[in-house]
């Protein structure tokens, strides 16, 4: 919960830049060349949200993305093959992969690395934290889901077509609100994992207590001074016996 908390602040504040840029995106996305730089902009969006700093939806138009767009095609090629392969070894695999390459992309670009170097980093980062990446993401979009079925119920009853259509406002509301939410959580995971420790594996830091006094220890007694030793008496002379007379 911890991650999805800071994932959802991350949102909020980048909420209208990132609203702005996916709308740049989708109108730009018919021109060719430009796209594929747009598109390799947006990939990197969790990165350019981790960094702390309200993203500027005019980033995605930087050239810089362009420059690598073969390596972008050939890691894009050699994701997709190998989790289309993971699934057809019984699905748990293809899970699995797509888990440990899931920020390739993103360190392809925020790092500056080869292709083959963004997906050993990817799997090296989220080594030991599958369960908990997925668990995070998995939580978020059922809540999501949840929150759709239940409008789904609540405003389809009877069929009543202006309760539909209002149903239909919430949901595409929901829906705005539901793409930066994801991006904030998966741009918390990725600062966790560069950083290399989850929020909900750093323990709280207990306050640090004041030392205590030393006990005052009670005042020994004085030794007892031994008794000196009488001075010895000086022999009395012998007295002498009266002379005879």
């Amino acid at each position: 919960m911890a991650t999805i908390k800071d994932g959802l602040a991350i949102a909020l504040v980048n909420y209208l830049s990132l609203i702005l840029t996916v709308v740049l995106y989708l109108v730009t996305i018919w021109i060719p060349y430009l796209n594929v730089g747009t598109t390799i902009a947006v990939s990197s969006l969790p990165a350019e949200m981790a960094k702390g700093t309200v993203i500027n939806p005019l980033f995605i138009f930087d050239g810089k993305y362009r420059r690598n767009m073969g390596e972008y095609f050939i890691l894009s090629a050699l994701m997709t093959g190998a989790i289309l392969v993971g699934f057809l070894f019984g699905i748990i695999p293809g899970f699995v992969i797509s888990v440990a390459w899931s920020f390739a992309v993103v360190l392809f670009v925020d790092k500056d690395m080869s292709a083959m170097d963004a997906l050993h980093e990817s799997n090296r980062l989220t080594y030991g934290h599958k369960w908990r990446i997925f668990g995070t993401e998995f939580l978020l979009v059922l809540c999501l889901e949840l929150v759709i079925v239940i409008i789904q119920c609540i405003f389809g009853i009877g069929e009543v077509s202006w309760l539909e259509t209002i149903g239909n406002i919430l949901i595409f509301i929901l829906a705005i609100f539901a793409v930066p939410a994801i991006l904030g959580v998966e741009a918390s995971i990725y600062k966790q994992l560069t950083s290399g420790a989850f929020l909900a594996d750093t323990p709280a830091e207990a306050p640090a207590s004041a030392p205590s006094p030393a006990p005052a220890s009670a005042p020994q007694p004085a030794p007892a001074a031994a008794p000196s030793p009488a001075p010895a008496a000086a022999p009395q002379p012998a007295a002498e016996a009266p002379a005879a007379e």
